[in-house]
């Protein structure tokens, strides 16, 4: 019995499909067969295929497994990396008269006799 997965809003639907048009034109200025990255990838053809339509339903272990066969990995890691509104959403949180705790002061050294 095959899983199901709720509808992806139609903003992240069309950013998983320009991902997988990434990734497959990634694939194909390489050179490189879908049955050779698959194979790489760890995963059939099938699968490759919706990765590269950018289906939804497809984990994001496939995705990263096609961007390392592609040696694209590295940047997966820049997806949140620069998080602006959260910055700002953390920044606007604090409270202004609060301040940061002491320090303890180091306890002076026994003087040898």
């Amino acid at each position: 019995m095959g899983r199901t997965t709720t509808p992806s809003l139609p903003t992240v639907a069309r950013g998983l499909t320009r991902l997988g048009e990434s990734i497959r034109l990634a694939r194909l200025r390489r050179g490189l067969s879908a049955a050779l990255v698959a194979e790489r990838a760890g995963m059939a053809r099938t699968t490759l295929r919706a990765v590269e339509r950018g289906e939804a339903g497809v984990s994001i272990g496939a995705y990263a497994n096609v961007l390392h066969s592609l040696g694209l990995l590295p940047q997966l890691s820049a997806v949140a990396e620069d998080d602006v509104l959260g910055r700002k959403l953390q920044d606007a949180a604090l409270d202004a008269r609060k301040r940061a705790p002491r320090r303890p002061r180091p306890t002076p050294a026994a003087t040898p006799t």
